[in-house]
């Protein structure tokens, strides 16, 4: 894992975020702080390693540093923030709704209990659903984490509320077409394209051409699974995990 570059953010991805990140200086005395790129390198350099912490190489510093101000950015929702305003440049004309199963890795579970977690087990062990919607770009626009086992209808509701579908069309696959989901998608003026379900008493017309779009949902899972620490959980903290996934999002939008 030496060719650092190929995990660094480029000179015009860091003109594009940096003034969105909190400001260096503190006013603290002591030892001069890491500059924000080279601390934010090194994040990049544990998500797409999926290395743990303390395998961090000594050229973004110690990695007790660098995890501070992750867990800090974390904790600030400077992640959100991020994502949140290189997201407004969405092309929502078409949005696209599915989810993933990330493997829970042992050491994440840690033998706690799961329950308050977003951590479900199923045929082939732990796992957390990531739900999450695209736009006509396959760019990410909204998501959420669940336990691996739950239903992809039960959270789309939760997670189609973070963004606004007035005048898209919203693509998804037949675990989407309940009653509930319909009725959201039409009341907030957005157009259905999801199948209905062969026993279906009162099937619904669908755009067929169009629902083809819906393949750039799975573009994008495949994508932030490039990023080693999302393809498998090895977070015990729903929020750390969720900050990976945000900053794997990130980066996307800054292809």
């Amino acid at each position: 894992m030496g060719n650092y570059e190929n995990y660094e953010l480029t000179d015009e991805q860091w003109k594009r975020i940096q003034a969105l990140l909190p400001p260096e200086y503190t006013g603290k005395k002591g030892r001069p702080r890491k500059d924000n790129r080279t601390m934010l390198n090194g994040m990049l350099w544990m998500n797409h390693s999926g290395a743990q912490w303390r395998q961090l190489p000594e050229r973004y510093g110690p990695w007790q540093s660098v995890y501070a101000r992750f867990a800090k950015w974390r904790n600030d929702g400077i992640w959100k923030k991020i994502f949140a305003e290189l997201s407004q440049d969405a092309d929502t004309e078409n949005l696209s709704i599915d989810s993933t199963c990330v493997k829970v890795h042992e050491s994440s579970n840690g033998g706690e209990k799961t329950e308050n977690k977003a951590v479900g087990r199923t045929k082939g062990g732990l796992n957390t659903k990531i739900h999450a919607i695209v736009d006509g770009l396959g760019n990410p626009v909204a998501f959420l984490l669940s336990p691996g086992n739950d239903n992809d209808s039960t959270h789309a509701i939760k997670l189609l509320e973070k963004t606004d579908i007035a005048g898209s069309n919203l693509l998804g696959d037949k675990a989407y077409g309940t009653k509930d989901i319909l009725a959201y998608i039409q009341e907030h003026g957005a157009t259905v394209v999801i199948p209905p379900k062969s026993n279906t008493k009162q099937p619904w017309a669908v755009d067929y051409y169009l629902y083809k779009e819906r393949h750039l949902v799975e573009c994008f899972f495949q994508k932030i699974k490039w990023f080693r620490r999302v393809a498998t959980r090895f977070d015990k903290l729903d929020k750390s995990f969720l900050a990976f996934v945000y900053m794997a999002a990130i980066m996307i939008w800054l292809l």
